[in-house]
């Protein structure tokens, strides 16, 4: 299967060529696609220097820093025009881990789309502030209290996998969050459209280089997204498949 891994990049000159490095030595047919949101520190350029060296090594630049869901949607969809089977998101600063990819591509031949959780195996998550941890922790059973039945317990992380088929039955451009607002619509889209979700426990080690993109707006976008999300749901304007019409078109 053709595995494509999307790290949207905003400044990470520091980080860009290691975590490219690490996503193709853990496994031989990972491929990389690298979107930059115009970088002023010169991330893209070194993105493009990485694609020169490297057929795997794809990169997309967008006009500016336009939040991480519109990069994660352009980046999708690039994906899937380049013939990925899988589509892995994760972070440029490797506070997700390198070595759980594996892991994921295995439980992707029984799942649709398998997610790193902090919270599944109680609470992995190294170097936050307390008044952080609490906030995303909270955060988390908040949202799953709001959209009632939703079965993940990290609703906004941000490392996954998702298969090909489920990334082209969620309209895209009908997502509008971003942040973590954008992680908790996209599984919830998922769920509701009938697709399995497995969550694998991940230790969540906090950016040791460059500056975090967390700000008050990104949050607060969240708790209002879970509201929006659960109105859509009720009026009927999300769409929605049976579970079984999903297996029996899959064939599994």
């Amino acid at each position: 299967m053709k595995k494509i891994v999307v790290i949207p990049t905003y400044n990470e000159k520091e980080n860009v060529a290691a975590i490219t490095d690490a996503v193709l030595a853990v496994d031989a047919e990972n491929e990389v696609l690298i979107v930059d949101d115009n970088s002023p520190d010169g991330t893209g350029k070194l993105a493009d220097d990485l694609s020169s060296a490297n057929p795997k090594v794809h990169v997309l630049h967008r006009p500016g820093k336009q939040g991480i869901g519109p990069a994660y949607k352009d980046g999708f969809v690039r994906a899937l025009e380049l013939g990925a089977d899988l589509v892995v998101q994760m972070d440029a600063d490797f506070s997700h881990p390198v070595d759980a990819l594996p892991r994921f591509y295995e439980m992707a031949e029984q799942y649709d789309v398998v997610l790193g959780s902090r919270y599944i195996d109680g609470i992995t998550v190294v170097n936050w502030p307390m008044g952080r941890l609490m906030l995303s922790y909270f955060g988390n059973v908040y949202a799953q209290f709001v959209l009632g039945g939703l079965p993940v317990m990290d609703t906004t992380g941000g490392f996954k996998c998702w298969r090909r088929e489920v990334l082209e039955a969620i309209h895209l451009d009908r997502v509008r969050s971003n942040g973590y607002g954008f992680q908790i619509e996209m599984n919830y889209r998922a769920w509701r459209l009938g697709y399995r979700l497995h969550e694998v426990p991940i230790i969540f080690t906090d950016r040791r280089l460059g500056t975090s993109k967390m700000n008050k707006r990104i949050a607060l976008e969240a708790l209002y997204v879970v509201w929006w999300l659960r109105l859509m749901d009720l009026r009927g304007r999300l769409e929605k498949r049976p579970a079984l019409e999903i297996r029996e078109q899959s064939g599994s």
